[in-house]
């Protein structure tokens, strides 16, 4: 990491949002919030903003990770992408589509993926997160396509959870945070 992990020795933060986030987190800090506690009110809005952008929505948490792995792999973001894999898996994904997701990410992201191993409905979440991490502007042709699979709350729940993502790769890219040691 470009910056030195936090400690409470090198910057005091309150009892209460180190404890909130352990409590998130199964009690142990990640790289990540070692970045985050640097600064306390952008770790106690984070952890209340990503909590409920993890485990608050109502959205397809398998299409949520997709998104969110799209992202990782778009940016650079190995970290987020670390993290976020084994997240689609447990919630459904297979092997075979992250490594779909990889392949068709080299081709063209922009376009419509061609890849047998995705359904209609990836194909277009991945072309939807592309467009945004990629473009920001999502084509017309594209926003049909996601309002044929999705109605509206699940749109934007799926659009907050690919733009949350983007903010998150560019903080732990610009940072140099990296991933835990096992």
């Amino acid at each position: 990491m470009r910056i030195p992990d936090w400690t409470p020795t090198l910057k005091a933060q309150p009892q209460d949002l180190v404890d909130a986030i352990l409590a998130r987190r199964g009690g142990t800090l990640i790289n990540l919030d070692k970045a985050l506690l640097w600064s306390e009110p952008l770790a106690r809005g984070w952890n209340v903003y990503l909590g409920a952008v993890r485990t608050g929505l109502s959205t397809s948490r398998k299409l949520r990770e997709l998104g969110i792995c799209t992202v990782a792999l778009l940016t650079g973001a190995h970290y987020e992408y670390h993290h976020h894999a084994p997240d689609f898996l447990a919630a459904g994904g297979t092997q075979a589509e992250l490594d779909a997701l990889q392949a068709v990410l080299k081709e063209n992201p922009r376009q419509a993926p061609v890849n047998t191993e995705l359904g209609a409905i990836e194909k277009i979440v991945i072309q939807y997160a592309s467009q945004m991490t990629l473009d920001v502007k999502v084509s017309d042709e594209v926003f049909a396509e996601l309002k044929n699979h999705f109605d509206t709350t699940q749109i934007v729940e799926l659009t907050s959870a690919i733009a949350t993502y983007n903010m998150v790769a560019r903080f732990l890219v610009a940072l140099g945070v990296t991933p835990e040691e096992s």
